[in-house]
This record gives structure tokens, C-alpha cells and sequence, in this order.
């Protein structure tokens, strides 16, 4: 069950909602049991799977026109709506926007499959698909390092702390761990090899950034 919150709001730096009432919409629950995989994958369908009931606060204002924008605040999502949309138009609008949110954060928080599948696409597109890992997951034993791989046994390990950080960087220590399935050492060979990932640089700034502001020290993958 999904609550939308409709009212008119008054425009300014901190808007205050007046007027409200709430209605209901009921959205079907789907699982990975009744949806087939092709389906499973879209995002339309892959939103109503994951994503619990929630609040969804609709805000409309005379000085927008065109645009409708979505964003989390807390437990509920605010949607920003031109003030002359139809019901009709507003509830097909809140649902895109849901779906939209959801498919972004979707990818930010990727599954250990899809952790597999991203490895096997970074394989495919800059290492002619000869890194071949038989598993790809997420661990929360890894506090000093943000990946890390066992060749022999072609497994791979991303630290939890990647979850949530843009999508670029996890594939960047994905890459890299791929590289150790075929180079075990940080030589000229596995550099050569990590740079054909076009944000390996970008990445690996971004993480040392990240790591000195949290720890005062970087991390290695």
C-alpha cells in the first residue's frame, strides 16, 4: 500500500504544506517467485519488488510549469509537481518517479549477482573477457581494503563500504580485482592492464579522498 500526501503548498525558501488529505493507492507486490527473470530486470517491475510501502508527499506550486522532480527525505519521498496537472497525470507521474529513484538507488546498491554481472560486462569491454571470476560479493570483514580476490579459486570480495558510492568507483575495484585473477602482482603488466578502465584515475582519487577524510590514511584494493 502506498500513501500519497496531496495538498498546495505555499513557495518559498523553507514551503510549509497546508490543506492536506491523504488518499491510497494500491500497488500489486511482486516478488522474484512470480515475475520472470527478462521482467525482473526492468525497473518498473523491479521497484515494486523492493521497495516497501512508503510515504510519497506530493507538493504542487503555480511557479512550476513543466518540470516534476522526486528526492527521499527521510522515510518518505517528496515529488514536485506543477500545480495543473490532473489526478490522473499526477499519479502516473508520482509512479515514474518512483520507479526512476528506485532503479538510481538500485544501481548504487547493487546485489552480489549483480556485482557478477557487471565483473563479467568489465571483462568482456577492457580485458578481451579472459578474467573469468566464479564469484563476485559483498563482505563486511574488509575495513582496510576495498577489495580483494583469491586467484586460485577465481572469487572476488568488495568491501561493504562501496555500497551507495557512485557506480564508476565500484566498477573501478571491480576492475581491479579482476586484473589480480590474471596478474597477482602490482606490476607494470597489471597497471597497464587496470588503465584500460577510462575512470581509473578519477576512481582512484575519489577513494583516496574518501578514505583521508575518514581515516587520515588511504586504502588499497
Amino acid at each position: 500500500m502506498l500513501w500519497i500526501i496531496t495538498g498546495v503548498i505555499e513557495v518559498g525558501e523553507h514551503p510549509q504544506p497546508r490543506n492536506f488529505h491523504a488518499r491510497k493507492v494500491t500497488f500489486a507486490r511482486l516478488t522474484r517467485e512470480n515475475v520472470y527473470h527478462p521482467l525482473w530486470k526492468s525497473a518498473s517491475v523491479g521497484y515494486l519488488s523492493y521497495v516497501p510501502p512508503e510515504t510519497v508527499e506530493v507538493r504542487r506550486s503555480a511557479r512550476r510549469r513543466r518540470t516534476v522532480s522526486a528526492y527521499r527525505d527521510g522515510d518518505k519521498t517528496i515529488v514536485l509537481l506543477p500545480a495543473g496537472l490532473s489526478t490522473t497525470d499526477e499519479e502516473q507521474w508520482v509512479r515514474r518517479m518512483l520507479d526512476r529513484l528506485a532503479a538510481k538507488e538500485q544501481r548504487r546498491r547493487p546485489s552480489d549477482d549483480d556485482l557478477l554481472e557487471r565483473a563479467s560486462e568489465l571483462s568482456a569491454r577492457y580485458l578481451d573477457g579472459k578474467a573469468v571470476p566464479a564469484s563476485v560479493r559483498w563482505v563486511e570483514n574488509q575495513l582496510h581494503r576495498w577489495g580483494s580476490c583469491t586467484p586460485d579459486h577465481g572469487t572476488i570480495r568488495l568491501s561493504m563500504r562501496l555500497r551507495g558510492m557512485p557506480a564508476w568507483v565500484v566498477d573501478y575495484v571491480i576492475m581491479h580485482e579482476l586484473v589480480h585473477l590474471l596478474v597477482p602482482s602490482h606490476g607494470p603488466r597489471f597497471w597497464a592492464l587496470v588503465e584500460r578502465y577510462p575512470r581509473a584515475e578519477r576512481a582512484r582519487g575519489f577513494l583516496e579522498g574518501f578514505s583521508m577524510a575518514a581515516n587520515g590514511s588511504t586504502e588499497e584494493c
